[in-house]
């Protein structure tokens, strides 16, 4: 069962700087208004132990417009409390290090005037080169010192134990994707001819992808799928049938650093425009069973922002059950982005 926002499970926290809600069973509450005018959030446990997604929402993150928004999946024994410390550390870390390059470059001090939603042209190119320059280096930075501070818990053992981690951060009309593992982020956009279509933003950073293979290969990592699972690439110990993670990055699996798995994060760009409605994040456990296809629609149909992720999670559980219905249901979590001010996702 879900669980909403008010109850021990997930909280909303505020400081000087910027609102944040976390979510790590069910979703926001209807009367959480702040969240609810850009954002949906909800996370629903599996059949496999406890709930090891999380997600979050900053808003006001970097400037006073600005969004941060991020899904997480964690695995292995300790899964659970890695993906929760990364969701609570992580974007903190980001807006560090974002400062720090930006103090470093010549005096340069950020300010609102860094926000280019002024420009119009929305066919444009990359508006700003040097701002995603310095948040793609401020992405690989924070993964790194997030990926450390993990080495160095004593509380808990990451040793084959960690998460994936998607997020988007929005400053204006610039959109940065920052990508580790497998979970997914799409955005539901309105094309030339007037249909929704449905964008990928990331790439399901797995084992079977040549660079990944190639990478975990020549660090003495062996890939492959177990018979039972022949569609499923797996990353081994050199001379060990052990853990099987399957996807090529992420933060924590020490021992698996050694043999290829990374933590660096794959960040991309986008500039957005008028056609681009909504962008969803979601944990794996969503993408098994739903296509990106599948899940914009699902989104558009909603009545309401506060319902789409909710919509969303139900809808995967609803195909864990029809098409792998002697399978344990994945945990599924989804997170969703509002890009135009409307009351309602769909007006048509």
């Amino acid at each position: 069962m879900g669980i909403c926002l008010s109850c021990e499970y997930a909280e909303k926290l505020e400081s000087d700087e910027n609102i944040v809600y976390v979510v790590e069973e069910g979703g926001l509450n209807s009367d959480e208004d702040g969240a609810r005018r850009i954002a949906s959030l909800y996370s629903q446990q599996g059949k496999k132990g406890p709930n090891q997604d999380t997600a979050i929402l900053c808003q006001g993150y970097g400037m006073e417009e600005g969004v941060l928004c991020g899904v997480f999946d964690g695995h292995g024994r300790s899964g659970h409390v890695v993906s929760r410390m990364v969701r609570d550390y992580l974007p903190s870390l980001l807006l560090s290090e974002r400062n720090a390059i930006l103090l470093a470059s010549e005096g340069y001090m950020y300010s609102d005037s860094d926000d280019t939603s002024s420009i119009n042209d929305d066919d444009s190119p990359v508006s700003s080169p040097d701002m995603f320059d310095e948040w793609k280096e401020a992405c690989i930075n924070a993964f790194r010192a997030m990926d450390k501070e993990l080495k160095h818990q004593n509380n808990f053992d990451c040793t084959f134990s960690g998460t994936t981690a998607v997020s988007i951060i929005k400053q204006g009309k610039d959109l940065i994707i920052a990508n580790l593992g497998d979970s997914r982020a799409i955005m539901g956009a309105i094309s030339e001819d007037g249909h929704l279509e449905a964008i990928q933003l990331t790439t399901d950073l797995k084992p079977n992808l040549p660079k990944e293979a190639e990478r975990i290969r020549k660090s003495n990592g062996r890939i492959f799928a177990l018979r039972d699972e022949p569609n499923i690439q797996r990353v081994w110990l050199p001379d060990e049938n052990y853990p099987g993670l399957a996807m090529a990055r992420s933060f924590g699996d020490f021992q698996l650093k050694h043999y290829g798995v990374i933590s660096v994060p794959e960040v991309s760009y986008r500039r957005l425009t008028n056609r681009d409605q909504f962008i969803i994040l979601a944990s794996d456990g969503v993408w098994d069973v739903l296509s990106n296809k599948e899940v914009v629609s699902i989104v558009w149909s909603v009545g309401s922002k506060e319902k789409a992720s909710k919509a969303v999670v139900e809808a995967a559980v609803r195909a864990w059950k029809c098409k792998y219905p002697s399978s344990r249901i994945d945990d599924c979590s989804a997170a969703c982005l509002f890009l135009q001010d409307t009351s309602t996702v769909n007006k048509c």
